[in-house]
């Protein structure tokens, strides 16, 4: 049991929250001691492991290419076009998004969408953009609301279109599971076909949700005015020299 002390060291530098990297850095450290290897073993697979792994690198190499753009103008230039479609609402944009992204996660293009190289230089100030457009200056409430709504139409479009793509590592891990537990017939092909029902469910239920969100946004909006116009009354009520 001693080499599964690397789950209680996740759960607590979770719980502690501490970096994400590092702690899953030191959970590797410590269940490959806990294994028996030696120092220098578990430094040479840590770096086996790293060049292998493409996506890691890409995911190294993409996100300095974003934050070159953000820093260029690829925000204000997202908001900018969005700010030029009327028609254009938060909620529309982000069910645009969510169909488009489940749709390319079931056909395998997991990296098409992402929370670094879409969702926070591109959907979240379009989002932002289109609220801005309907109502002016938006409190910074709701600007978190939008970014958060933004963050859950990739995670739950992700989450439940690449279930469908029979290429994916846990529909394969399932297949594979399966089968060495002496459960056959079982075929990644069926395990998709199954996932289709709950991508479907969470497609309609995810979409009414955002269908709401403009309503809701409006009226977010008006209770806020109503507030700040409220304190704006009282602090000038209270000014010396004015009849209360």
């Amino acid at each position: 049991m001693l080499p599964l002390i690397g789950i209680p060291v996740v759960v607590l530098g979770f719980a502690l929250r501490f970096n994400p990297l590092l702690v899953v850095t030191v959970a590797g450290l410590v269940t490959g001691l806990a294994t028996g290897m030696d120092f220098g073993s578990l430094l040479e697979t840590f770096g086996e492991k790293f060049l292998n792994s493409r996506q890691l690198a890409s995911a190294l190499l993409i996100l300095p290419v974003i934050g070159l753009l953000e820093r260029a103008g690829l925000r204000e230039r997202a908001q900018a076009w969005v700010a030029g479609i009327r028609s254009a609402t938060t909620g529309r944009i982000l069910m645009l998004y969510f169909v488009v992204r489940e749709i390319s996660a079931a056909m395998g293009l997991l990296s098409l969408g992402g929370q670094a190289q879409t969702v926070r230089p591109l959907l979240s100030p379009m989002a932002e953009a289109a609220a801005s457009n309907q109502h002016g200056d938006l409190p910074a409430p709701i600007r978190e609301r939008i970014a958060a709504h933004a963050a859950a139409c990739d995670n739950v479009a992700l989450f439940f279109g690449e279930d469908i793509f029979i290429a994916f590592g846990a529909v394969l891990l399932m297949s594979a599971f399966l089968k060495e537990n002496g459960i056959q017939g079982i075929e990644p092909l069926s395990i998709g076909m199954w996932g289709i029902p709950t991508a479907l469910c969470a497609l309609v239920i995810h979409l009414f949700r955002l269908s709401r969100l403009d309503a809701a946004i409006a009226r977010d909006i008006h209770a806020w005015r109503a507030v700040e116009q409220g304190k704006q009354a009282v602090s000038v009520a209270s000014k010396p020299g004015m009849p209360t």
